[in-house]
């Protein structure tokens, strides 16, 4: 079993479901900019000890931490551990997506999208204010979508969290400014991730139809947005949502 890298010299970023898909991206990506970085999963542990493995390759510094976002108990929990970790970064990335029209959508479906995307966030977000108003400190960035911005047929309940995670952000940065802690959502559009991965080849190039640039993005593209909201550079930026989406929604 892989032996924990902990290195208490460096900042500490934490990233939501950061075992694949956009979260992995970003852990690699803020590893490399300098941050010890906690890898975030509640089931496939086998995939985020490979992420872990990645950023100790170059010599970056992780560990592993299992929590489920949609309980507060964990949450809590969790973060209680990095109280003296240094925690300066928090990216909401967990999220899940249950697709189905509105008339077919289960109860069931509905509550596990909320709990786990926008609620989720929210315990997260609480959890990491309290210890970066102590040290007036932190970036917050929060993984939208770009449906919640303009909604999409058949995602309701998804588009529902992710509008909520906007109204929610910047209440949240107006509140936590005085502290010099800093929320933001970042709202990608098509990005190429195990769901893009299973589209048709017909469903595909409907997609790319509705992109001005031609392309889906890749998981670095909105891992390098995130770095630049994670460091000085963006020391102004707060209460923002930034769309990285190749023009499909402007």
């Amino acid at each position: 079993m892989m032996e924990n890298q902990i290195d208490n010299s460096k900042p500490s970023a934490l990233i939501t479901g950061a075992s694949r898909g956009i979260g992995s991206s970003v852990a690699l990506r803020l590893a490399r900019e300098g941050f010890h970085v906690f890898i975030n999963f509640s089931s496939r542990e086998d995939l985020a000890r490979g992420v872990c493995e990645g950023i100790r390759s170059f010599g970056g510094s992780a560990e592993l931490l299992r929590f489920d976002v949609s309980s507060s108990e964990e949450v809590d929990k969790a973060f209680e551990s990095l109280k003296d970790r240094r925690l300066a970064v928090l990216v909401n990335n967990a999220g899940i997506n249950k697709d189905g029209l509105l008339a077919r959508l289960k109860d069931e479906d509905l509550e596990h999208t909320l709990d786990v995307d926008l609620k989720g966030a929210i315990y997260c977000t609480r959890a990491a204010s309290r210890l970066m108003m102590r040290a007036r400190f932190g970036s917050i960035i929060q993984i939208g979508s770009v449906i919640g911005e303009m909604g999409n047929a058949g995602q309701s309940a998804y588009a529902a969290a992710k509008s909520g995670l906007i109204g929610f952000s910047k209440s949240v940065a107006r509140e936590l400014a005085s502290r010099n802690v800093r929320v933001n959502v970042v709202n990608p559009g098509y990005i190429k991730t195990e769901m893009t991965g299973a589209l048709t080849d017909d469903q595909k190039e409907a997609i790319l139809r509705s992109i001005p640039l031609g392309f889906f993005g890749e998981g670095e593209d909105v891992a390098s947005l995130v770095a630049f909201l994670a460091s000085p550079g963006s020391r102004y930026v707060t209460g923002q949502v930034i769309g990285i989406n190749g023009g499909m929604y402007m």
